[in-house]
This record gives structure tokens, C-alpha cells and sequence, in this order.
């Protein structure tokens, strides 16, 4: 397959007819056409993938199935009406994962970034909060990051954290449980020649967020190295 920059409009035609018909039968009568969709996927994937080793030091691209994991949900329906995918960075000095996810309907995002880090992750997060929020601050607050995602995402709690003080002057950034961004794309976007470059642009904007949480979950409150 020829080098591809963007989505071709055949596999978002796929995508609404499975969302339509998300059954089986159907999925096995129209398997041509999901294995073409899914090639031209996995082309639009590589060609990100290309870009992602020139910006980053990545550890592999995972394209996620669309077999859906039906056992423990009450949604029945045996198949994503999406294609997903994506990166991890290599070594543990550098954290975060980006993802991609392509759907029709205005539905298609990027993002990364810390889903629901484990208790020790999370805690240091908080305490390096606690010590001096200015950097992250800097960081969410600067003209890139605003202009590529306006704010800083992810689940919060209601109130403040366990063994911090309501009043604390940065209880907003404290009161996080995820630490994540995101951008959502029209359907036209994806589908435009130049997407690839687009997503490119926007895993580039998350590095000083990233190369920031990879200091702070690398080092302990006094700076030193917790990697052996």
C-alpha cells in the first residue's frame, strides 16, 4: 500500500454500517471489507508511527482489536465501531502513553497522558504538588499547551485528597485523580490529507507535560533517582 497521510472515507463508511449492523452474520458476510479498513488503519498507524520514533523515544505501537471483550459488560455488541492504537515510551526514565482513536461522527481524539496512576504514582504526583506546583503550572498554563488543549483533563475528586488541607492554594491541581489531554477531530479533519502530521503535532505538545512527569515519577521528594 501507497504511503498513507489520512483516512480514507471507505473505512468510516465500514465503521457506520457495523454500528448499524453489529452483529456476527453480518460482520462475517462484510469481512473483505473490514480486512481493508483495517489494512488502510494500520497503514495510517505506520506512517504515524514513523513520525512518533523521530520525536520520541518509543517503545512500541499496540493497535488495539475490534473484538470487543463482552463478558463482563452489559453491552452485548460483539465489535468497536472504532479503530484505536497506541505508544508507549521506552525506558523507565520516561513515562506517559499517547493514544489515538478514530471513529465517525466527530467522535476521533488524541491524547495521553496518566489514566488513574497507582496509589505510590499518584501520591508522589500529589506531594511534588504540595512541594512547588509552579512547573506544572507553567507547563498548562503556556500559550502551546493552551492552543493544542486548552486545559489540563482527567477525573477529580470532590474534595481534597486525604492528608491535604481544603484551603491548600493549589487544592485545583491536587484534587486530581487522572492526569490526561485530548483533542477531538471532525470527521472531515481525520479524512483530510495532512491528518498524520496533525496527530504528530499534538503528541509533540504533550512533551513538556510528559518529560515533567517523568522527573517527578523518577526522582523522590528530594530529587534522587528511584531507578536501580
Amino acid at each position: 500500500m501507497a504511503r498513507v497521510t489520512h483516512l480514507d472515507g471507505s473505512v468510516f463508511k465500514f465503521l457506520k454500517d457495523l454500528e448499524k449492523n453489529n452483529n456476527r452474520d453480518w460482520f462475517s458476510e462484510n469481512k473483505p471489507k473490514y480486512l481493508s479498513a483495517n489494512e488502510h488503519f494500520k497503514a495510517l498507524s505506520e506512517e504515524i508511527n514513523t513520525g512518533m520514533q523521530k520525536q520520541d523515544h518509543i517503545e512500541k505501537m499496540k493497535l488495539f482489536r475490534i473484538y470487543r471483550d463482552v463478558r463482563f459488560s452489559k453491552n452485548k455488541a460483539p465489535y468497536k465501531n472504532s479503530f484505536s492504537g497506541g505508544f508507549a515510551r521506552a525506558t523507565k526514565a520516561l513515562r506517559g502513553g499517547y493514544y489515538f482513536h478514530l471513529q465517525p461522527g466527530g467522535n476521533s481524539m488524541v491524547g495521553g497522558g496518566f489514566w488513574q496512576p497507582n496509589k505510590e504514582d499518584l501520591q508522589r504526583i500529589r506531594e511534588e504538588i504540595d512541594i512547588d506546583a509552579a512547573p506544572l503550572r507553567k507547563i498548562i498554563n503556556s500559550p502551546n499547551f493552551k492552543k493544542h488543549f486548552g486545559e489540563l483533563q482527567g477525573q477529580q475528586l470532590k474534595s481534597a485528597p486525604r492528608d491535604f488541607p481544603k484551603d491548600h492554594p493549589d487544592i485545583d491541581l491536587l484534587r486530581y485523580k487522572s492526569f490526561t489531554v485530548s483533542k477531538t477531530f471532525t470527521d472531515k479533519e481525520v479524512q483530510s490529507p495532512g491528518f498524520a502530521k496533525e496527530v504528530l503535532k499534538y503528541f509533540k505538545a504533550t512533551r513538556p507535560f510528559f518529560d515533567y512527569m517523568s522527573e517527578v515519577l523518577t526522582t523522590d521528594g528530594n530529587g534522587v533517582s528511584l531507578i536501580d
